[in-house]
């Protein structure tokens, strides 16, 4: 078992395949916890509270257009 052969060869591998995988996944969680924060924060203003609906849904458009503005991906500096 020692010493198998491989095509291995350290440093060749193009990782361009993983570095789109990875920016997709990220740029997926980002926006799902975005969602989650935006539908927790209405439900819980909407039945846990006394605002109401009104007051819930306001809350909820304002933190997801907050959180659009923040999480959007700005032109890369480097």
């Amino acid at each position: 078992m020692a010493g198998q052969a491989s095509d291995f060869q350290h440093g060749e591998m193009d990782a361009h395949a993983q570095q789109a995988t990875f920016k997709a996944v990220m740029t997926g969680t980002k926006w799902a916890c975005l969602t989650l924060a935006v539908g927790v924060l209405f439900f819980a203003m909407w039945f846990c509270t006394t605002a109401g609906f009104g007051a819930a849904f306001i809350s909820a458009v304002a933190l997801a257009v907050v959180g659009v503005f923040g999480l959007r991906s700005r032109a890369s500096a480097h």
